[in-house]
């Protein structure tokens, strides 16, 4: 079953969305 690899999958999903939120905020 892949149900680690789901939740690794969504760890970085939103570590991603959280470092793209500061990128954003950076820029403005």
């Amino acid at each position: 079953r892949g149900e680690g690899t789901a939740v690794r999958r969504r760890e970085e999903l939103h570590r991603m969305a959280e470092a793209n939120r500061a990128f954003v905020h950076y820029r403005r």
